[in-house]
């Protein structure tokens, strides 16, 4: 068995794109290998800033041989079909080029070849040339004349099996190729000379010695060990930031990770500028202090052999604490120029911006979050009316500060600086920076009040506006992101177990939309969300199927009620009584279908007490009246437990019904009765949940 080697050498490839490159590549040589019958061991897909690389294992050297059999048509057929056939298969001579085969149908011909496998070595260099053509890049280029688009300028492609070179070449345009060799080159500056390799060991030794660590994950891990013990070293604590680790481990081959100082003057700035300058623009790690705070130390990996006390990384860190000084002091503007207006005066500035074309401007969508957080400030426990409506009016308002035009993500954290700054109450300061919270499930969700009310106007608005304009989520594609909104709302009510009426507020917001006429959206945005909700649940380990049950019962628009009947009802499920209950619904529906389809008429008339014939229906019925009477007590005093337990009292009669009683009586007014009573069956039950929709 063999291997197969392959190296794309390009400049470099940006850090975002490296992974999904590396995959796709790995998908698409492998599937190539399976569609040419090559079987292989393993698949190892690898990338740095400059390469991707891919090593097979286990390829055979050669093909299997194959035995294709086609059939033809059947003996007797007309002598066009014959014909075509013949022709189809190269055959000049049916006796001797085919087989008459008897078969169940019929005397049919069959052509039987047997196919030589090719050799590895001829098949390889075709797959490759067709997986390095289909890679998909989100973007790619051209450059000079060639028509085959890269992400970026395509170097060379080292290709090898079993040890040799393989022949081929990936085409760029008429008479130009990149020819498939066993030479690639290391480090852009430590170790820039070509070097041949035989197979993955030999390249991966010599891409060492050549400055060059191929496994990201091994990059990922030398800087962050590198990183823990400068931090250390230095009484600091490394800013925990995963993303750009990732980033960062994409911008170099051979990582050195120094430490360098923020100039004191610049550290009155708020944090999030400090640590933002640093990681958007420099790609620098922030450091904190042990009490929390953010230290005046920052980490920079370089992609160069410095030893970190060495004259080579004092001049890098000296560089690297120049360029810093230009951007800080960019930002020290923005902030000194910004705090010279007051938020308040920028709000009419954002009737300049445009929200949607269908939608309005940013303006219009602040004047609606003011009436529609002051609506939801009532069902916020703790929320102050006029608090609210000043957040609301002061939300956006950062959108055209100079600092937040430099840094988009700092949009509604210098909106709490600035409000605070100009004397604004600490709870309108935090519901401006908080309002967009939360953003995904990781993201921590407002609480304060004030803080919730406004986002979840914010959020309700945008989407109630979207419904409004029928700009729905469609399969994979949301391009506004609704989902996440939808998720943030559920998010809000939920964890501070709000009562909100959501299709009241829903009706609220689209009648802020003055001049834009739509239907009503209410409850299409409802059934929305409860298919969100079951996804949140699906996660916690809940079944979407409950959710369903219970919302299919009654219009339920209340998420913390309809949480806690879904609870009830799962807890119900899980006992004897609830299960058995099920069982029999079940078994009584299926009854009344059939005898409905077998008669083609519904049986959902009212049961005629004194026509009921014998003790266990007489039973049976008086417990479905108790049942539905103690459910609406119950569920009317929010005791969901209760409503529960009250239907579970149904088991008994339910099952000694099923014992004694034979619904398909002879007298057709009986049967009509029993089958309506056990059509109320279903009805009682759908006081608490629709049992058609429990699945299992």
């Amino acid at each position: 068995m063999a291997e197969l080697l392959v190296e794309i050498f390009s400049e470099e490839i940006p850090a975002r794109m490296q992974a999904r490159a590396a995959g796709e590549l790995k998908r698409l040589v492998t599937e190539g290998l399976k569609a040419a019958n090559l079987s292989f061991d393993k698949a190892e897909a690898y990338a740095t800033p400059r390469r991707l690389a891919l090593v097979v294992d286990g390829l055979p050297a050669q093909q299997p041989d194959l035995t294709e059999e086609k059939k033809g048509p059947k003996y007797g057929a007309p002598a066009k079909a014959i014909q075509g056939f013949m022709k189809a298969n190269g055959i000049k001579s049916l006796d001797k080029e085919a087989e008459l085969r008897q078969t169940d149908k019929g005397d049919f011909y069959f052509v039987v070849r047997q196919i030589a496998g090719r050799p590895s070595a001829e098949v390889l260099p075709e797959i490759l040339a067709k997986a390095l053509t289909d890679l998909p890049w989100p973007k790619s280029m051209r450059w000079a004349t060639d028509t085959q688009r890269w992400v970026r300028p395509l170097h060379g492609i080292l290709a090898v099996f079993d040890g040799k070179p393989l022949k081929g070449a990936l085409a760029m345009a008429e008479g130009r190729e990149v020819a498939f060799g066993n030479t690639t080159r290391g480090h852009r500056f430590l170790a820039a000379d070509a070097f041949e390799v035989s197979g993955f060991a030999d390249y991966r030794a010599k891409l060492a010695e050549a400055k060059v660590v191929l496994d990201p994950a091994e990059r990922r891990t030398t800087i962050a060990q590198q990183a823990e013990a400068l931090t250390k070293g230095a009484g600091i604590a490394l800013k925990a930031d995963d993303g750009l680790l990732d980033e960062v481990t994409g911008l170099v081959e051979w990582p050195q990770v120094l430490i360098g100082r923020i100039d004191e003057g610049f550290m009155d700035l708020p944090a999030e500028v400090l640590s933002t300058t640093m990681r958007a623009h420099q790609k620098y790690f922030s450091t904190e202090t042990p009490d929390g705070s953010l230290a005046d130390r920052f980490l920079v990996v370089a992609n160069m052999e410095a030893a970190p006390d060495s004259a080579r990384a004092k001049t890098i860190v000296a560089g690297n604490e120049r360029v810093l000084r230009a951007r800080l002091a960019d930002a020290r503007f923005f902030w000194d120029q910004d705090r010279q207006n007051p938020l308040s005066a920028r709000v009419p500035a954002l009737k300049d911006i445009v929200f949607h074309a269908k939608l309005g401007t940013v303006a219009e969508k602040v004047s609606r979050l003011e009436s529609l957080a002051a609506e939801i400030s009532t069902y916020v426990p703790g929320a102050d009316r006029d608090e609210a409506r000043s957040a609301a009016r002061l939300a956006k308002a950062d959108l055209v500060t100079g600092m937040v035009g430099e840094f988009p993500e700092l949009q509604g954290v210098m909106g709490r600086y600035y409000a605070l700054n100009d004397g604004e109450a600490p709870a309108v300061a935090e519901a401006v920076a908080e309002h967009y919270a939360p953003l995904g499930p990781n993201d921590a969700c407002p609480s304060a009040p004030v803080s919730v009310c406004v986002a979840l106007a914010d959020k309700i608005d945008t989407l109630v506006g979207f419904w409004m304009i029928d700009e729905k989520p469609t399969g994979s594609k949301d391009p506004y992101a609704l989902r996440r909104a939808a998720l943030g709302v559920i998010r809000l009510v939920v964890e501070n177990k709000l009562r909100l009426p959501l299709i009241k507020v829903f009706a609220a917001a689209q009648g802020k939309y003055a001049g834009l006429s739509a239907p009503d959206v209410a409850g299409e945005l409802l059934d929305f969300f409860g298919e969100r909700l079951k996804v949140v649940l699906r996660d916690q380990g809940v079944r979407h199927d409950l959710i369903t049950a219970v919302m299919a019962a009654e219009v339920e628009d209340d998420l913390v009620r309809l949480l806690a009947r879904v609870d009830a009802l799962k807890s119900f499920l899980e006992t004897d009584d609830g299960a058995n209950l099920l069982v029999a619904y079940r078994r009584a529906a299926n009854i009344v279908r059939i005898e409905e389809k077998k008669d083609k008429r519904g049986y959902e008339g009212a049961v005629e007490a004194g026509a009921l014939a014998q003790e266990e229906e007489r039973i049976l019925f008086s417990h479905l009246s108790d049942a539905a009477e103690g459910a609406q007590s119950a569920l009317g005093s929010e005791d969901f437990t209760m409503a529960m337990e009250t239907m579970a009292r149904l088991r008994q009669p339910v099952d000694a019904f099923f014992d004694a009683v034979t619904v398909n009586a002879e007298d057709a007014s009986l049967r009509e009765n029993r089958l309506n009573l056990l059509s109320a069956i279903g009805a009682t039950l759908a006081a608490v949940a629709d049992f058609s929709k429990i699945e299992g």
